[in-house]
């Protein structure tokens, strides 16, 4: 048995990913006010164990610690978040104290050679604005502008790496027609409202932020899938993965890229909801599209797991795994009706997610041919991950976790991305979700997702024997894998 290092493209980058509202805690300390998952958090039912982010991983506090564990691993870069309401409480004006906690971030981060990659919306909308209304209003976009260009005129001499929204499906469908995610609402019109408002945001800021700066590479960050049906042959299970990919992909790849919104998804949710589908087309003002398709440096992709549907139900297939509580909707997909998962026999992990490297290769191929490589986009893996019940020990003194399953997830879905840059594809780098564990939604501290552990009681963190594979790989920029897996 032989092992051959594959190398990765040159300048590939290698780094982790945070947002603050899952690590950052002091929730109402130094000015912060409230967001929206501060107040669904404490909505009865809405997350497991009536688990919060007051205190998380305490990030604000050990900011310093974390980036020392980042410099140990060898990380080139560090993607994490900010808070709104930390930066702009309330929505209102700017809170020099909020502010003055990602300088002291940011320049900790460079003085330890690290290349910091800002994101300016994790999910945390200021509870302010979602009572006049939330994404669902115009005014949530300009709002959304007015606090990117704050956090410019504080940072951009920082920082180059900025990425305007991150996974707006989930902040539009999964939070407000699916009710899962923080506000909590229940409406098909609500979520299409959501999505469009969410990408005027984005395109406003890449429209300013590019006039301030020419040379700040900008971008957006999308979950993405790879929907496959389970019978080609089927025109049922066909058009079951049509629909998916049309929900969840094409909803935003098509406006960003392209400037429209995909036909046959339209179609699908008018069929559905016709007066959500009149509230968008009342809702897209002359020029939205426009401003919502500027020209990109960069597209984050988010892949965490596949979907393999059908048009008739698998009485072997598990549960979805995607809410926890009671409190999910239907579907977070308005045409959902005749979509069902059926299992294939993949290896899941504890949230009940396919374990399903190839589909990441796939995706990076499908999305640089059809969307980034005729506008000269580049790609990121900027999250990819996998939750399992890890177990701490303590072995001569010090805390061990062997995280054998996570180990391999993460080398079979980097050997993934070579396998897609060798096809052709210009992907750059790749983002582990997440750097800590931390609090995970609606499933709370129930399931960690980190490459550290964090023990939540005592806030001590240690490397898991991921931590140390993954800085072993990056050290090498290569990785060892079987000859005869070739």
């Amino acid at each position: 048995m032989t092992f051959t290092p594959r190398a990765f493209p040159p300048g590939f980058r290698f780094g982790a990913a945070t947002a603050a509202y899952q690590i950052e805690g002091a929730a109402f300390e130094d000015g912060r006010t409230a967001s929206i998952w501060d107040e669904f958090s404490r909505v009865p039912g809405a997350v497991i164990n009536a688990d919060n982010g007051d205190v998380a991983c305490d990030h604000y506090h050990r900011y310093r610690d974390d980036v020392a564990l980042m410099k140990d691993m060898g990380l080139d870069t560090y993607r994490f978040s900010v808070s709104w309401a930390r930066v702009r409480p309330g929505g209102g004006a700017v809170n020099p104290k909020g502010v003055d906690f990602y300088k002291r971030l940011v320049d900790e981060l460079r003085d330890a050679g690290i290349r910091p990659w800002l994101t300016l919306y994790h999910w945390d909308l200021p509870q302010a604005l979602e009572e006049l209304g939330g994404w669902t209003v115009r005014e949530t976009s300009d709002r959304f502008t007015e606090y990117a260009l704050d956090l410019h005129d504080a940072l951009g001499d920082r920082i180059t790496d900025w990425t305007t929204l991150n996974e707006p499906w989930c902040s539009s469908f999964l939070s407000y027609t699916a009710g899962i995610h923080a506000p909590g609402r229940y409406s098909v019109r609500d979520g299409v409202l959501a999505a469009h408002h969410l990408l005027l945001g984005h395109g406003q800021v890449v429209r300013e932020l590019r006039a301030r700066d020419a040379s700040l590479d900008l971008g957006i960050t999308l979950n993405l899938t790879v929907a496959e049906p389970v019978d080609p042959e089927s025109p049922a299970d066909v058009d079951a993965a049509r629909r998916i990919d049309g929900q969840f992909n094409r909803w935003f790849l098509d406006p960003v890229f392209r400037g429209e919104y995909p036909a046959d998804a339209i179609e699908d949710i008018r069929a559905v909801d016709a007066g959500a589908i009149d509230a968008l087309e009342a809702a897209v003002h002359d020029g939205d599209l426009a401003a919502i398709a500027q020209p990109l440096d960069v597209l984050g992709v988010n892949y965490y797991h596949g979907e393999f549907v059908g048009g008739q139900p698998d009485p072997n297939a598990p549960a979805p795994g995607d809410a926890p509580t009671s409190r999910r909707a239907e579907s977070p997909y308005p045409s959902h009706t005749g979509i069902h998962w059926h299992e294939r026999g993949l290896e899941r992990t504890v949230m009940n997610w396919e374990v399903d490297p190839g589909g990441l290769t796939t995706l990076l191929e499908r999305v640089w041919t059809e969307y980034a490589q005729p506008v000269g986009t580049a790609l990121y893996v900027t999250e990819n991950g996998a939750a399992y019940d890890d177990e701490p020990v303590v072995e001569d003194g010090v805390v061990r976790v062997h995280d054998t399953e996570r180990t391999a997830f993460l080398r079979t879905h980097l050997e993934a991305i070579i396998d897609a840059a060798d096809a052709g594809v210009d992907v750059r780098g790749y983002f582990y979700w997440s750097l800590l564990d931390n609090f995970e939604w609606a499933w709370g501290y129930e399931k960690r997702f980190g490459i550290v552990w964090v023990d939540y009681d005592t806030q001590e963190r240690a490397l898991k024997d991921s931590a140390l594979d993954y800085r072993q790989i990056i050290a090498d920029r290569a990785i060892d894998v079987l000859a005869a897996k070739r």
